[in-house]
Order: C-alpha cells, then structure tokens, then sequence
C-alpha cells in the first residue's frame, strides 16, 4: 500500500506544476481525507504546518506531508507545526510527520480540554512525547517570527482578538446573529491566524466553534477584508457563521474536506453567498452533495472516494505583482486573481 501510494504521488509530481519560486507566498493544501492539512512557504524560504491529519493508514498522510514540503516545496524542515487543536484529524500524524521530516517549534493552544476522555488521553500523550521541550503555546495577538510576511494569531484556548486588526470595524450583519450553546470542547479552542505579505491576506480559524466566530464578527469585526480564505471547520454543517464570511468578504475560499465530510450544505451556501467571493476551491468532491453544493469540477482537487484516492493538492501563489494564482494539482487548471 505504502508502495503504491509513493508511486502513486511520484507519478502527479512529474505532472505537477513547478514547485517553490524564490521570493513568492506559497499556500498548499495537502489532502488528508476530510482531516486538515494546510503548508505555507515565505518568499524566504520559512515554513509553517498547520495540522497533520490522521494517524496510521501506513503514514499516508504524513507521507502526503512529506510530498509537498521536500517533492514539490523543495525544502528539508519545517520549521513551525502548529497544532490547530487536538482531535485526531488535525493532529493525528503529526508523530508520523516529526519522524519523516524534521521540524523546528512546536505550537498549540495550551492543554487539551479533551484529555480526560478515552482518545482524547492518548492524543495529549503522544503529543507531549513529541514535542517535548520545542513546544510553544500562543494567545491572540501573538505574531509567529517570521522574516517579511505578518502572521499573528487571532484565536486561541477559548480566546479572541479583543483589538480590531487594520481594516476591522462595524458589522451590520450582526442583528442576526443567534448564539449556540457553548462548546466545552477542543473546536472551541482552536487556532486562527491571518497571514500577511504586503496587501495580500490570508484567514485559517482551524476548527473554530460558531461562537468564537461570532466573537470575531461581531459586534465589530476584528478583521479587515481578505483575498483567500479557508473555510472553517471543513465546512461541517453550518459551522461556517455568515456574519464571520461576509465581514471578512474573501475573493476566493479554499474548502479542506473529505469525500464524505465536510461541505456541508448550509456551509457550502454561506460560503457562496460571501460578497465578493469570485471563487470557491476544494480538495474533495463531497460524494453526498449535489453539484450545487460543491465546488465546480475544475476547482475540485479529488473527485472520487478515499480508498486509492492520489492525494491531490491545491496550491495558492502570491506572485507579488499585486496577484496570487491558484492551482489545482490534479489538472493544472490555474486562476489569478487580483489582491484587493
């Protein structure tokens, strides 16, 4: 299988569009299966993860992982892994990863809330054991040091900006607004940041619950306008807050699912119906979904089920031009689109 699976990704490399450009944004979404896997590169050359995907299954995903970052990225580390929360789709295989390529700092929200439970025990565990003494745990506001680009963390353990960022400001949206009951859970504390190189801005909230959404829209946003976004939480449900979408108004939303989750049909709708979006990209056609609540062929990175699925992926390239591109692995179909 293992065997399979590395000729299977050798083969989309040869195929694939060229890898790292000096002195350009890269954004790669590494399909995990409906877990999460997002990989960025500075135009110097720096490296951030956020989450692993999936324990197990003969380390695909760390496999995948391990495709992008030294096959296509062309680098040897990583040097932040942040772990957006911890349930075993986000930081199931991030053991695998630290075995397979090495990694710098290790990032998390603090002690997982989960950690009493059967799995979630395990999880927290292994956890510790890998990162040991390079782990680092972060608050909003807290910027990731990293050479030419802003990457600061808006949301974490439960916690929001409680600043407005440049361009945040009032919502007129946020009458409509309805609380949920609380989430005592992991999603509730997970990671969000924005990216920033120049005027380009990308947004990942991780798996953050509908409140903490909430919190970051309103009353006021804390956020200003973004050109590319990842749809939270994999578009499970309705857990993509159309107050949080539309104050943020994305040109385009990357959607990290699965085949069988995620795309949700509310989320899928909320995300379509953001002002401004021009186009809405993802790694798995959801099998369920009509193609009204999927993304279009073209921008559909894996069309059919897991089992011997190639793992495409999805990359975003900030040109530096005052464009970034994005690219689909699986057909080559690109598409530029201008910063705001």
């Amino acid at each position: 299988m293992k065997l399979l699976l590395l000729a299977l990704l050798a083969s989309a490399a040869l195929a694939a569009a060229p890898g790292a450009v000096a002195g350009t944004l890269d954004i790669y979404w590494i399909d995990v299966e409906g877990g999460a896997s997002t990989f960025i590169v500075t135009p110097r050359g720096q490296s951030v993860l956020m989450d692993a995907g999936y324990a197990g299954l003969d380390d695909r995903d760390a496999v995948r992982i391990e495709h992008v970052v030294r096959d296509v990225a062309g680098l040897a580390r990583i040097d932040y892994a942040l772990t957006s929360h911890f349930h075993a789709d986000h930081v199931g295989a991030l053991a695998a990863v630290a075995r397979h390529i090495p990694v710098g700092t290790f990032i998390d929200h603090g002690e997982s809330v989960e950690r009493d439970t059967p799995g979630g025990r395990d999880i927290w565990t292994t956890y510790l054991e890998v990162t040991g003494a390079r782990r680092h745990v972060v608050v909003p506001g807290e910027h990731l040091t990293l050479a030419g680009v802003e990457f600061v963390i808006v949301a974490s353990n439960g916690e929001v900006l409680k600043t407005p960022l440049a361009g945040g400001g009032p919502n007129g949206l946020c009458a409509a607004f309805t609380p949920h009951p609380p989430d005592a859970g992991e999603n509730a504390r997970s990671l969000g940041y924005l990216l920033r190189a120049g005027s380009f801005e990308f947004l990942d909230l991780g798996d953050l619950s509908w409140n903490l959404q909430g919190q970051l829209a309103c009353p006021a946003s804390m956020l200003g306008h973004v050109d590319l976004m990842q749809a939270p939480h994999h578009g499970v449900r309705d857990d993509v807050v159309p107050q949080m979408i539309s104050a943020v108004a994305p040109s385009v939303v990357v959607m990290n699912n699965g085949p069988a989750k995620g795309a949700g049909a509310a989320g899928v709708e909320h995300v379509k119906q953001s002002p401004g979006l021009q186009d809405f990209w993802s790694l798995h056609r959801l099998i369920a979904n009509d193609a009204m609540h999927n993304a279009p062929e073209m921008l559909t990175a894996n069309l059919g089920e897991t089992a011997d699925c190639p793992g495409h992926w999805i990359r975003a390239r900030v040109n530096g031009d005052g464009t970034f591109t994005v690219t689909n692995s699986r057909n080559q179909f690109a598409k530029t689109y201008r910063v705001k």
